[in-house]
């Protein structure tokens, strides 16, 4: 259908026409050369994460879990100095506020939380959409190859075996695109599950460590 189209006078194609096909018979290669970029900007920014979560853990969560169950405030506050994050956040602010009573503190522990994960879930969105949408980038770029390669097809006027060779070696040119959409996809998605898991386990870390302040300062008789 294409090369037919390709064939016909511009004259009898319409102004959209003839500038959709002008932009579709173009190189296909900038798909390629975007996917590489955003596979380039999605393993920095898995690093980057990787590294910030890294940086913004307390270490031994039972230990510190332990401390308070006992009411020993001086030790985690030995245990988290220069520490950063959630967690450490989350206790300094628990642990200052600790004479208001447990129903305070846990106010403070979820208002904590809740200050403190979005600074975790920074660029995770990121990830989420280019595994999602990687691989229609990669598609697209495999459609206009197909178009550019029928288009070719129909100028150069190929008969017989030279027809399927045509066909054939401009369509596997143009799955590369659908290749590289999907090896930009997976490690994004695979990132996104391992990050999301990340916080999740500090989240839960840091509402245990404030379940044992506040289930300590109960014990102690505060209402």
């Amino acid at each position: 259908m294409l090369p037919l189209l390709v064939q016909l006078d511009t004259s009898q194609q319409g102004v959209l026409t003839r500038w959709l096909l002008n932009i579709t018979l173009s190189s296909a290669e900038w798909v390629l050369w975007l996917l590489c970029f955003l596979s380039v900007l999605s393993i920095a920014v898995m690093l980057e994460r990787a590294v910030y979560f890294l940086g913004h853990s307390v270490g031994d969560a039972d230990a510190l879990a332990a401390s308070l169950a006992k009411g020993d405030f001086e030790a985690v506050k030995k245990a988290l100095t220069g520490k950063k994050g959630m967690e450490a956040s989350m206790l300094h602010a628990a642990i200052a506020s600790a004479g208001q009573g447990p129903d305070s503190v846990e106010e403070i522990i979820a208002s904590t939380v809740a200050s403190e994960r979005p600074r975790y879930e920074r660029f995770l969105s990121f990830l989420g959409t280019l595994g999602s949408n990687a691989p229609f980038i990669g598609l697209f770029g495999t459609v206009l190859g197909i178009i550019k390669a029928f288009a070719d097809l129909g100028q150069t006027g190929a008969k017989g075996n030279q027809v399927q060779q045509a066909v054939m070696s401009g369509i596997s040119e143009a799955l590369v695109a659908t290749a590289v959409g999907l090896a930009v996809a997976i490690p994004a998605v695979v990132g996104y599950n391992v990050l999301t898991r990340a916080l999740k386990g500090v989240t839960a870390r840091t509402t245990s460590l404030g379940h044992a302040l506040v289930g300590h300062l109960r014990a102690q008789g505060g209402k």
